[in-house]
């Protein structure tokens, strides 16, 4: 791995991504991906990839400390996890059928859906209800898609199913998605296998520095109040998607 300024400037972003997996379950795809193509430079299908494994590792040890809180609602998110994971290896294959601008609109626009959909929300951040299985799997399968084509872990998506359709509070939202998260982005990946070729070194030093991130991250779940940490995701995935949205357009001007 040769060290230069863009390298160096994405290594310390890893601790960022980790915060961000940490603290709100997701989003760290959301940030993994632009940093792998703007900051470090690389192509969008081998990012893609990469942002895949740092994401579901960062995820897992995430979830391992969340299990320790009872925070993961094992249930539902197994459920979730199964349509998800089918819906990752599928997407990942498609993927390699797409042009990489194609990809980062896709994500921009469906960020930018998540994003408004999270702010909007008033009511309901902490009411509890028994979800619909099969509606839990489809939109699983539907996560799992898109998550799989962009190599997002899909935590902007799956915290606001967790938290709106799952009828979970953010909290335990955010506990729960970063479990789905580490089996939806090793089923990801197992669909991009062989059709890019990763980087290991630069990639697993990434994943450390995230790693770290979110164990600072997890630390202040429960001392942020609810209504506010929704809010603050979904304006932090609506500005990550108008940044991506307005790199694409203007590159294509």
């Amino acid at each position: 791995m040769t060290v230069t300024a863009p390298i160096v400037v994405a290594l310390i972003l890893a601790l960022l991504v980790g915060v961000t997996i940490g603290l709100f379950g997701g989003g760290g795809g959301i940030l993994t991906l632009p940093i792998l193509t703007y900051a470090a430079g690389f192509p969008t299908e081998q990012a893609i990839a990469m942002s895949l494994f740092i994401v579901g590792t960062t995820s897992l040890i995430s979830a391992v400390r969340h299990a320790f809180s009872d925070r993961v609602q094992w249930k539902i998110g197994t459920v979730f996890a199964l349509g998800s994971m089918v819906g990752s290896f599928f997407g990942g294959k498609l993927s390699g059928y797409l042009p990489g601008t194609v990809l980062m609109l896709i994500f921009g626009t469906v960020m930018f859906a998540a994003g408004i959909g999270m702010i909007r929300r008033r009511r309901g951040d902490t009411v509890e209800r028994r979800p619909k299985v099969w509606l839990v799997v489809v939109l699983g399968t539907m996560i799992g898609v898109i998550a799989g084509l962009v190599g997002a872990g899909g935590g902007f998506l799956i915290v606001p199913a967790l938290a709106l359709v799952g009828g979970l509070g953010m909290n335990f939202a955010v506990a729960t998605s970063v479990y789905i998260i580490a089996l939806q982005s090793a089923a990801g990946l197992l669909g991009h296998l062989g059709q890019t070729e990763i980087p290991w070194v630069f990639t697993l030093v990434f994943t450390g520095l995230s790693i770290v991130g979110s164990m600072i991250g997890a630390s202040f779940i429960g001392k942020v109040p609810e209504r506010k940490l929704k809010r603050g995701f979904g304006v932090f995935v609506l500005a990550m998607a108008v940044f991506v949205l307005g790199e694409q357009i203007l590159s294509a001007v």
